[in-house]
């Protein structure tokens, strides 16, 4: 098979291409503004791109030049706070290279099983009910979060107008290994890495909390996002559907941190700070439709943290 990973040097898009490319022929397309090529395993497999998804001729090239069984579209400007200081600039990455990927795939993808977009849970905004389900109430609260929902929309569209197979996941909070912690739009989990990196090597290092801990999300490990990916992306009954990738298991910071002390043995000081405005107080995912594709949760939080660490050599 033949797989398209748009922002494939990113942290999602870099596990899923160097799990593909054991087995599949891989296209990444990254313009290394977060990701990092290191992250890629070298393989024959592997054809690397240097290039943006907003370039209309590299795309353009691109589409004609290979003919893809599946093509997944992580590429995006993924910090929210760049979305609000940009929104322009970052529309043309979150939404202008959806559509013209669909559209480019239209015309030159006709042996395509299917296209997936990656979403995000920003959608629900700050809709207090909880979990989230698909078609819970959409209440976007940031340039991105309206990106990631309109393209969502036009991807859909495209399988239901035009017949180009697509469905679109929506990620809750994803963690683990090739999550960079100084990107601006960087996990909780891996800036806590971070912080664990330098206590462990003597140097003076604290976690700044804001609120008082009680916040949860719906922290799934990446192994656990490949799986949901190829799930989707394979199973018939998501064509035309868009489906949350969590766990359905909430958990709060004070939690996770606690969880992270005692799989290293190590007590990180923590800084609380008032808690901002804006910020969403809970996050919990509905995963009932994603696991009637088969899909199982094979990572517990303290099975995830464990491999994250060994990972990252800190066990």
């Amino acid at each position: 098979m033949r797989y398209l990973v748009t922002g494939g040097a990113g942290f999602i898009g870099s596990n899923l291409a160097n799990y593909l490319v054991k087995d599949h022929q891989v296209v990444v397309i990254d313009d290394l503004s977060m990701g990092k090529k290191s992250n890629l395993i070298d393989s024959p497999n592997l054809t690397f791109i240097e290039g943006s998804v907003t370039d209309q001729q590299l795309m353009e090239d691109t589409l004609t030049n290979y003919k893809f069984d599946y093509i997944f579209h992580l590429a995006a400007i993924a910090s929210v706070a760049d979305s609000v200081a940009r929104p322009v600039e970052t529309h043309q990455v979150n939404f202008d290279s959806v559509l013209l990927l669909l559209e480019l795939t239209r015309r030159t993808q006709k042996k395509l099983k299917r296209l997936v977009f990656s979403s995000s849970a920003a959608v629900y905004g700050d809709e207090p009910t909880l979990p989230k389900k698909e078609e819970s109430v959409i209440r976007p609260l940031t340039p991105y979060a309206i990106d990631k929902f309109a393209a969502e929309s036009y991807v859909l569209a495209y399988s239901n107008l035009y017949d180009v197979p697509c469905s679109a996941v929506r990620f809750f909070n994803v963690y683990g290994p090739n999550q960079n912690p100084k990107s601006p739009y960087s996990g909780v989990i891996s800036i806590l890495v971070d912080r664990y990196k330098k206590l462990q090597a003597g140097q003076e290092a604290n976690f700044t909390l804001f609120g008082d801990g009680s916040q949860s999300r719906d922290f799934v490990y990446i192994d656990d996002v490949i799986q949901a990916l190829l799930l989707v992306a394979d199973k018939k009954t998501a064509l035309g559907r868009q489906f949350n990738v969590g766990t359905g298991k909430a958990l709060s910071l004070n939690q996770l941190i606690d969880v992270m002390n005692k799989s290293l043995g190590l007590k990180l000081p923590i800084d609380y700070q008032a808690k901002r405005s804006g910020d969403i107080r809970d996050s919990l995912a509905d995963t009932q439709r994603l696991t009637t594709l088969g899909f199982k949760n094979n990572f517990t939080i303290a099975d995830g943290i464990d491999r994250y660490f060994h990972f990252e050599g800190l066990k």
